[in-house]
């Protein structure tokens, strides 16, 4: 990999010339606004879900997309953390458990629905779909999570790779992702 000057100060490598990577510029526009807000609360905030949602052009060139994201889902954690501590600050540990809670329940009654029921199928024949099997056994795992305490942290989660299948073979992805998000947002929030 390439190391610059530019890069060295924003903290990430950038690929070669001919490689695609995040754009420099978002990635540096967004950390930078994401720092002045954890110095500063009275910047314009900037939140988990922000961070965890946040995407960037690619370009030749630019910044590692593994470097940045791993600092992506430290970041995401750092800012759950401190949304649970001023939540339980400002409005008590009793609301936090209660908005954990509903969180909680919604994630639940998807997760113990049966084996190949718990997402729906995309309406086009042709559509990427995620194995089913493979989501299944997540959920099965998120679930273990939920009820019995078993170990999972969000990186887990956020790493999860799914085998494609086409169609109705497989659960709609986009509907799986927006699940999952809400998964991360979950275990970040209470670990």
């Amino acid at each position: 990999m390439a190391h610059t000057e530019d890069s060295a100060a924003a903290g990430f490598d950038r690929v070669g010339r001919g490689d695609l990577g995040y754009s420099p510029k978002q990635v540096e526009k967004f950390m930078s606004a994401a720092r002045d807000f954890l110095e500063d609360p009275s910047a314009p905030a900037v939140t988990s879900h922000d961070v965890r949602t946040v995407s960037f052009d690619a370009v030749r060139g630019g910044y590692d997309a593994t470097e940045v994201d791993a600092a992506l889902d430290r970041l995401e954690d750092a800012f759950a953390r401190r949304e649970r501590d001023e939540l339980i600050q400002h409005s008590g540990e009793d609301v936090w458990l209660r908005e954990i809670g509903q969180l909680a329940g919604v994630l639940r009654g998807r997760l113990v629905r049966a084996d190949g029921e718990r997402f729906r199928r995309p309406s086009s024949p042709k559509a990427p779909s995620y194995h089913v099997e493979d989501v299944d056994s997540l959920c099965v795992r998120l679930l273990d999570y939920l009820e019995h305490g078993s170990p999972m942290t969000a990186d887990e989660v956020r790493t999860a790779v799914f085998r494609t299948v086409t169609g109705q073979e497989g659960y709609e992805e986009t509907q799986v992702d927006a699940f999952l998000d809400r998964a991360v947002e979950l275990i970040a929030a209470i670990d």
